[in-house]
């Protein structure tokens, strides 16, 4: 690694004049592993917008953007490097000049292949990888030609008011600073977390602790079916706190991978079939079934496919941080899954790895699914067809 001199003689006057913010707040080093970083992102509908930005903003080296759709009308409700006039032209190519203009200095590259027709080593010359508003099938195959390369990769996408960031960076190594304590510290900080090197400096006659941790990750395949850690689930209160949210998506991956990639409609075959996955997924992470009721399962559905600009700007920073927190190998990241509901503006994040715990007993048992538990009868939203929300595919 070279030294804090020579690093700060590669960055010229004028960046470090850019970027004196930053430089103060993560330094000389971290800004160099940014300014050398090549990052993909992949599909550029708003919350890809989002990462964008913090990241051409923050001074990374090469962003390359992969997307084979055109600019359609409902791409104008949350996304702001497209207007009217690019509708019908590729979206990433109708963004670039807009995305260029943000951060001359941050070398821009766009591919408008299908990201189906990319081979494996295709991910291997990026140092980072995000796919955003993919199906699982694609966030899973993307993630295992990442880990084959040796690659940090990050899963994201919208849906209305939620949203979710997975995080798979196999093996990664970050410091902290704290001021040093007379109590000796745990090796093992977690099943996942470990510290692997502990030095010491001497600021305004305090010792401060630099500390080396090592997190290791899961993909996204494992992750899917892992159970949650016993900190969520041995307490009733701590079971009544886990987001609905988590058991939707699941359900939601579930259902695409047995219907080849396709969102479930308000047909009554696809509401029965993702009420039973849902229940069935609630069930196995061992939460209370009455935390799951068919209000929640008909605002989840009703939001899907659905882009809300507050939301894509939360999520897309929080995600855009994390890069950046792991390029420069600072901060705790994201392990691993991080979720955010809108409607109550929260954004717990979950470690889900295929370690179980031990059974947790007074579970209340799952009723069994049935049919109508998204209510067909009487409820005159579901009767009728759906109005999606603004932005919503069609």
């Amino acid at each position: 690694m070279e030294s804090q001199g020579n690093t700060a003689q590669s960055i010229s006057a004028d960046e470090i004049a850019l970027y004196d913010r930053q430089i103060r707040l993560w330094g000389v080093k971290a800004q160099e592993k940014l300014r050398s970083a090549n990052i993909l992102l992949i599909t550029f509908k708003a919350l890809a917008n989002e990462i964008a930005k913090n990241l051409v903003l923050a001074g990374i080296g090469t962003l390359t953007i992969v997307d084979h759709e055109t600019v359609k009308e409902e791409d104008l409700s949350a996304q702001f490097f497209v207007t009217e006039e690019h509708i019908g032209q590729n979206r990433a190519q109708a963004a670039a000049p807009s995305i260029h203009a943000m951060n001359p200095r941050v070398r821009l590259r766009i591919d408008t292949d299908d990201i189906h027709t990319k081979q494996p080593d295709f991910f291997a010359q990026f140092d980072v990888v995000i796919a955003t508003e993919l199906d699982f099938a694609m966030y899973t195959t993307i993630n295992a030609a990442c880990r084959i390369a040796n690659r940090p990769f990050y899963a994201a996408g919208l849906h209305g008011f939620y949203g979710f960031v997975f995080a798979d960076l196999i093996s990664h190594d970050f410091v902290i600073e704290r001021s040093k304590s007379n109590v000796p510290s745990a090796t093992q900080e977690t099943p996942t977390r470990s510290i692997v090197n502990i030095t010491t400096k001497k600021e305004n006659e305090k010792i401060i602790e630099m500390v080396t941790k090592r997190e290791t990750y899961s993909p996204l395949i494992l992750a899917n079916t892992s159970p949650l850690p016993e900190d969520f689930t041995r307490l009733p209160r701590k079971r009544r706190q886990v987001t609905p949210l988590l058991t939707c998506l699941r359900a939601l991956w579930e259902f695409q991978k047995l219907s080849g990639g396709c969102m479930p409609t308000f047909s009554r075959q696809d509401l029965e079939l993702f009420t039973k996955l849902a229940r069935d997924g609630h069930q196995e992470l061992k939460l209370d079934i009455s935390t799951l009721d068919s209000e929640f399962l008909r605002t989840f559905l009703q939001n899907l496919g659905s882009e809300l600009s507050p939301v894509a700007a939360i999520v897309g920073g929080k995600l855009a941080q994390d890069v950046i927190n792991v390029l420069s190998v600072r901060e705790q990241p994201i392990q691993n899954l991080l979720l955010f509901d809108g409607e109550k503006s929260v954004a717990p994040i979950y470690p889900l790895h295929p370690f179980f715990p031990p059974e947790v007993e007074n579970v209340m048992s799952a009723i069994p699914p049935a049919a109508d538990s998204i209510p067909l009868n009487g409820d005159p939203t579901l009767q009728q067809p759906m109005i999606p929300p603004s932005g919503a595919d069609v």
